[in-house]
């Protein structure tokens, strides 16, 4: 598996597909889903466990809110990560952020290269290990 298959919650349409093109292209991941809703996003990501590496989550969805999306997702595989993009990536804002299980958070507005290093971090990392396998 050399590609970090990745589900995006976002209830922007314009910032969700930049997003998926942007990191389609960029950092080479393999955008596999989406969702604009707390509901939508958590119903799919914990339905379909073997189906994603990576998911991005906003935090003020549509309907709902990116936090509880983290919550449906705590009982995730090891591997599988979550990160949070937002505007509001206050230092509190990251904190609750990581106790509710996020892997990372990255600020819309300044850390898009930090989000599209850390694609290529996840997907070096599922390289290495499945030329080891």
């Amino acid at each position: 598996m050399t590609t970090v298959r990745t589900f995006i919650v976002e209830d922007n349409p314009t910032i969700r597909r930049n997003l998926a093109g942007t990191l389609r292209e960029v950092a080479r991941v393999d955008p596999v889903g989406e969702a604009e809703s707390e509901e939508e996003g958590s119903r799919w990501l914990t339905r379909n466990l073997s189906q994603w590496d990576l998911a991005i989550v906003d935090l003020f969805l549509k309907d709902g809110t990116g936090f509880r999306v983290l919550e449906a997702c705590r009982d995730r595989s090891p591997w599988q990560k979550i990160v949070v993009l937002s505007n509001y990536a206050t230092p509190e804002m990251r904190r609750k952020c990581v106790h509710l299980g996020a892997d990372a958070v990255f600020d819309k507005a300044t850390e898009i290269d930090d989000l599209i290093d850390y694609c290529l971090s996840r997907r070096q990392a599922q390289f290495s290990s499945s030329a080891a396998h």
